[in-house]
């Protein structure tokens, strides 16, 4: 059976809004992971995820704002790794500036629902059913869910506020209904590209820069606490765990 990677990442999710959701708990408990892993500065999202998809820091990719400019020296991200191994790539986002993430060409799959059409709280439910069905059919190796919820309600309401809270909580409610409508092929990543505090994030305060990972699947041990883990790491996990290279300038390694 060929390996499956789904990675699910809500945005602006701390470590310890995670407590008090039952299915997080029963989730970790079942994986290996850090809940005090770091994320990069400046701890903002298209930086962050920048980071995550091409294991450099960002003063190496070049982006520092939610603003995406050409690499001056290009590094090839996570899903060209994939696709020089001739692996396939789906995306499923809420966000638009995550479009940048992979160059053109390098997804065989894209659905993005634009947020003026929907609510983030109404998208991440829309998406979630998406990438359940197209799952289903097995089509791709890798695929990307992203969740823009907690982030938008953080800024709204702040950060460990009830609604945040209750964001957070949705978001997991979707996850839980990914791991029960999915086959045991798949291995499941679940992270975030930075914390927040009040109703803002961008600084080197932990509030900000821990970030949860949490890796299920039979290459990782069970309820087993992972140290020194960056958000650098999981693109070279996820090429280890699929059998593919990583690019020879990422900074990130593998946890296996």
């Amino acid at each position: 059976m060929n390996e499956k990677v789904i990675l699910i990442l809500p945005d602006g999710m701390r470590p310890d809004s995670l407590d008090g959701i039952p299915f997080a708990k029963k989730f970790m408990s079942k994986s290996s992971y850090s809940m005090k892993a770091k994320t990069v500065m400046p701890s903002v999202t298209l930086p962050c995820h920048m980071s995550l998809f091409h294991s450099v820091d960002p003063q190496r990719h070049g982006i520092v704002t939610n603003i995406h400019t050409p690499q001056v020296r290009p590094i090839d991200g996570l899903c060209e790794q994939l696709k020089k191994a001739n692996k396939k790539c789906a995306f499923f986002y809420d966000w638009e500036q995550l479009r940048d993430l992979a160059r053109p060409g390098s997804l065989v799959y894209s659905n993005y629902i634009c947020g003026d059409s929907y609510t983030y709280s109404h998208a991440k439910e829309v998406l979630t059913k998406n990438m359940i069905e197209y799952a289903r059919q097995s089509l791709v190796d890798f695929i990307f869910l992203y969740i823009g919820h907690p982030d938008e309600v953080g800024h709204q309401h702040g950060w460990m506020s009830k609604e945040y809270m209750e964001s957070v909580a949705s978001s997991w409610k979707c996850i839980e209904d990914i791991m029960d409508s999915l086959s045991d092929e798949y291995t499941v990543i679940v992270t975030t590209d930075h914390g927040g505090h009040d109703q803002t994030h961008g600084t080197e305060m932990d509030e900000d820069m821990l970030i949860p990972v949490i890796f299920n699947g039979p290459k990782f041990k069970k309820n087993h606490q992972l140290d020194n883990i960056s958000i650098k790491d999981i693109a070279p996990t996820i090429t280890k765990l699929l059998g593919c290279e990583a690019a020879p300038e990422w900074e990130g390694v593998s946890i296996l």
